[in-house]
């Protein structure tokens, strides 16, 4: 069974950074597409970066380019995603979600069919 449980939210005031966590279970992560999604409360859900198999592209939201870096640790069947200089804006659940696609045409929730229970993650001063 496939599962995925994200950890490494928190709390950070503007600029700061986190990394998040997706340690998956059941399945090698290097053979599927892992893709981090959030949600800020009374917004939809959105696509925030993604990473192919082991060597495949990756996919960035315009507006965390730059500043978000997904990498994979194929030994730890853990997928990361690096927060910097982040902004209030960036305040919400972040989910990961496995076995989907990560294509350049955009990162898609309804490709993924696999998703963890959410970390919080807080920018404010």
């Amino acid at each position: 069974q496939l599962q995925v449980v994200e950890s490494g939210g928190g709390s950070v005031q503007p600029g700061g950074s986190l990394r998040l966590s997706c340690a998956a279970s059941g399945f090698k992560s290097e053979y599927y597409a892992i893709g981090w999604f959030r949600q800020a409360p009374g917004k939809e859900r959105e696509g925030v970066s993604c990473i192919s198999t082991s060597g495949g592209p990756t996919n960035y939201a315009d507006s965390v380019k730059g500043r978000f870096t997904i990498s994979r640790d194929n030994a730890k069947n853990t997928v990361y995603l690096e927060m910097n200089s982040l902004k209030p804006e960036d305040t919400a659940v972040y989910y990961c979600a496995a076995d989907g696609r990560c294509t350049g045409w955009g990162i898609f929730a309804s490709d993924f069919t696999t998703w963890g229970q959410g970390t919080q993650v807080t920018v404010s001063s």
